[in-house]
């Protein structure tokens, strides 16, 4: 009835929908629906999937491969270690450019043949449209995630600084406007 190929492909996609940390607030039939709407890609070691600096239209789930996030330093000596970090089968990255608008903040480069399912602003507002519960589900991941990177990069810059100067800064972005749309 069914190929090995598309067995093997079954078996992939199902390891994206049950054991990805980001879609584990969503139950098993909600999983289906919310990877419905994903894109698969598939990419050559050493390619690119965005850069550094590029509007945030998305974020992927590592089906197969071995994806790399680098962060650029701006240092033109190639022998400076730059920030890295590696991601697997079945994580994600790009999480917060779906529900923000934030350029990216590292670079996302194949380490090997790599296949992702791409989920875009467009896919987030068909879901919002078609399951509003599953909409608002991983809206509140993204928000999750946005507030423990908050709350963990004001511990750090406290530390690397004073508890003053961390806070200080969170206070004036938020009381000088610039987080509100204003025109």
């Amino acid at each position: 009835m069914y190929g090995s190929q598309t067995i093997k492909a079954i078996n992939l996609r199902s390891k994206i929908i049950f054991k990805s940390r980001f879609l584990k607030v969503l139950n098993p039939l909600e999983r289906h629906e919310f990877m419905q709407l994903c894109n698969k890609r598939t990419y050559k070691a050493g390619e690119y999937i965005y850069y550094q600096g590029d509007p945030g239209t998305g974020m992927y789930f590592v089906e197969s491969g071995l994806v790399e996030l680098v962060v650029e330093t701006g240092n033109d000596d190639d022998t400076a270690k730059k920030p890295s970090y590696k991601i697997e089968p079945p994580e994600s990255f790009g999480a917060l450019s779906i529900g923000y608008d934030m350029r990216r903040m590292s670079s996302a480069r194949c380490i090997a043949d790599t296949t992702v399912y791409g989920f875009f602003k467009p896919d987030l507002n068909t879901l919002c449209d078609r399951h509003p519960q599953i909409g608002i589900k991983i809206l509140q991941v993204l928000n999750m995630i946005a507030l423990k990177q908050l709350q963990i990069t004001v511990q750090q810059l406290a530390l690397k600084t004073d508890v003053a100067t961390a806070h200080s800064l969170q206070f004036e972005t938020y009381y000088a406007g610039e987080h509100l749309n204003e025109e």
